[in-house]
């Protein structure tokens, strides 16, 4: 079933919160200051069941001019509105005001409804009419149906919800694919259950179960149970009012214009970059940097507005701007969003999101603003590609629908056409994906890497996989680098071990002449020094090496087999350490148990060399200590 949000708007006292009570039978005002001011203050919900089966959330929004900060929490999201005017009064300021924040979120679809008809004669009705029609032209409610009704005698209701069944009828269903993503236009506490928020399901599906964030601070919770219209449901979909209640969270961690979404969709930011329309009606041109009040899904946030192109955008012009917020939020492409001034409060524009995620740019650059145009009006193959290209490393196919806010199939489409014309690589796994010149830019800084370390260190097996992502490649995540690192492999370029990495034609144990032949002395040293091996700097000193070069050295004997470190200070040579296992177990079969004198006599050494071999022989389990002695370990 399509599900639709209804909402409302129009200035304070014209009658909107009792149209709904007639339309619904449910009274939206719930708080004590509403029923005695008789005006709403904050966002009413309700439920309409319409002729043809169909039910539609409602939401009725404040009119007051004070109050236009909830009134925009909760008219983003809708389906089809409800402009109020009260028959005996028309036109008024806040009516104009709802118009413009109708036009700037892009709501096209709404029905004029003139209320109170029950207190004018016709003649004056008549001309409320043409003063209505003359204000309209030119705005997206220019063809609005208009329905002449009472709320109070129920004149004309019956005509008003045929006239709203006809308007949604073909309103497409919006997709239950992609990311979760809720503003939250209200959080309270139930008795017994806990912390419950509401909002209209912009994308995804919720599910019975599911874990989410709140967003921007990324706060864990878990869906306990879900409604939509007071009815208990399983499942919620895009476009739904929902309330959701939620384990793990206190009411006060929570706030309106919060963001419940899907752990890890969405990615906080304190820029956006947007397509900016500056009203007609607005009192002067916005200069640059100019501080404003953003209302972006159900949140309120101070900003400053960089404009990209100019120094002042004129009332009635558009320009490319990004937004400094002051504070996190969370956005995705196409969003729509309202602007008003810092002070006095007044909406003097709006726009859309072009890009949720944007890095700062610098003004008047000429790349800053064709990216923008073509992320603007870009087919789906020309934003998935600019998508791929700006991404500092691999992502998937989700990551793309998020940022590009097309749907997963209009993605998946778009990949296999950059894949099959090679602008995209699939890296290994096929989960991961990156623009063509990226790879190849990621490729050469891998190769150039290893060319540079297994000039360095010629006797180590390979550049170390972790410090080499921690320094070139930050913003790979360890199963994208490994991905990336597995393509370069089965490119035939790199040699992948379980810690490290290899240019494919290098090949450590095969050292040139020179450290061929230091190689053999040190290994020499260690092997004549037999139980009483000498120091590693005694070594490197009898062989002019430097510390770095002779550790070099040191560490490719260990690795090959030819040393044994017992511990930090000590290495011996591997038949010692044989010889001192052979004759060490043959004495504990014999006698049963070692002290470390005995050790050291069986060995001819020193306590120094026999301590570090009895306890290394401990570490590796062949023998067991008990006190002060040593026993076989039975295998």
């Amino acid at each position: 079933m399509r599900y639709l949000v209804i909402g409302t708007a129009g200035h304070v006292d014209h009658g909107k919160t009792s149209l709904i009570k007639i339309l619904t039978g449910i009274d939206t005002d719930r708080l004590r200051d509403e029923k005695e001011r008789g005006i709403s203050i904050e966002l009413g919900f309700a439920y309409l069941d319409l002729p043809d089966g169909r039910r539609a959330g409602v939401i009725d929004v404040p009119g007051h001019e004070k109050f236009v900060k909830h009134m925009l929490a909760g008219i983003g999201g809708i389906d089809l509105v409800l402009l109020v005017i009260a028959a005996d009064e028309g036109v008024m300021p806040q009516t104009r005001e709802h118009v413009d924040i109708i036009q700037l979120l892009g709501i096209e679809r709404g029905i004029v409804v003139l209320n109170k008809i029950d207190l004018v004669e016709p003649d004056w009705l008549e001309l409320v009419e043409e003063e209505l029609h003359e204000f309209l032209a030119g705005t997206v409610l220019a063809e609005a149906p208009v329905c002449k009704v009472s709320a109070v005698t129920g004149a004309g209701v019956p005509e008003l919800l045929k006239t709203i069944a006809a308007q949604t009828a073909d309103i497409p269903e919006r997709p239950v694919t992609g990311q979760v993503r809720l503003p939250i236009d209200r959080v309270f506490s139930v008795v017994g259950f806990g912390t419950v928020v509401t909002g209209t399901l912009a994308s995804g599906a919720l599910r019975l179960g599911d874990a989410v964030e709140i967003m921007p601070r990324r706060l864990p919770a878990r869906v306990r149970s879900l409604q939509v219209h007071k009815q208990k449901v399983s499942q919620a979909g895009a476009g739904q009012r929902v309330a959701v209640n939620l384990a793990g969270l206190d009411v006060q961690d929570v706030n309106r214009g919060d963001v419940l979404a899907s752990p890890g969709g969405f990615k906080p930011t304190r820029r956006l970059d947007v397509k900016l329309d500056l009203l007609e009606g607005a009192p002067r041109a916005l200069k640059n940097r100019t501080r404003i009040r953003l209302h972006l899904g159900a949140a309120e946030i101070l900003s400053r507005v960089l404009l990209l192109d100019r120094e002042e955008l004129a009332p009635g012009a558009a320009c490319f701007a990004q937004l400094l917020l002051e504070t996190d939020t969370i956005a995705g492409r196409g969003d729509r969003f309202v602007i008003r001034s810092y002070s006095p409060m007044h909406t003097i524009g709006g726009g859309r999101v072009v890009d949720a995620n944007p890095p700062r740019h610098k003004r008047f650059q000429a790349k800053v603003l064709e990216r923008l145009a073509t992320l603007e009006k870009g087919n789906p193959n020309e934003l998935v590609e600019q998508a791929l290209r700006g991404a500092a490393a691999p992502v998937t196919a989700g990551d793309l629908a998020t940022s590009t806010g097309l749907d997963r199939g209009a993605v998946a489409a778009a990949c296999t056409e950059l894949e099959t014309r090679g602008a995209l690589v699939r890296l290994a796994g096929g989960e991961h994906l990156a623009h063509a010149d990226n790879y190849a830019r990621w490729r050469r800084t891998v190769l150039a890497a290893l060319q540079d370390y297994h000039r360095r260190y010629p006797l180590r097996e390979g550049h170390p996989k972790e410090e080499l992502r921690s320094r070139s490649f930050a913003a790979f995540s360890t199963g994208k680098f490994q991905d990336f690192l597995q393509s370069l492999a089965a490119e035939g370029l790199v040699s992948l071990y379980p810690q490290s990495l290899a240019l494919k034609e290098f090949s450590a144990g095969e050292p040139p002449e020179k450290a061929r032949r230091l190689l053999a002395q040190m290994e020499e040293a260690y092997q004549r020094g037999g139980m009483q091996p000498p120091t590693a700097a005694q070594v490197f000193e009898k062989l002019g090496l430097r510390e770095v070069e002779g550790q070099e050295y040191l560490h490719h004997l260990i690795r090959r087999g030819a040393l044994v470190r017992v511990d930090d200070e000590w290495c011996f040579h591997a038949v010692a350490v044989e010889e001192a296992r052979k004759r060490i177990e043959d004495f504990l079969r014999e006698r049963g148990e070692l002290s470390v004198g005995e050790a050291r006599d069986l060995l001819g050494s020193s306590r120094k060399y026999a301590l570090p071999l009895l306890e290394y022989f401990d570490r590796v389990r062949f023998t067991r200590r008990v006190g002060d002695l040593r026993v076989l370990v039975r295998k």
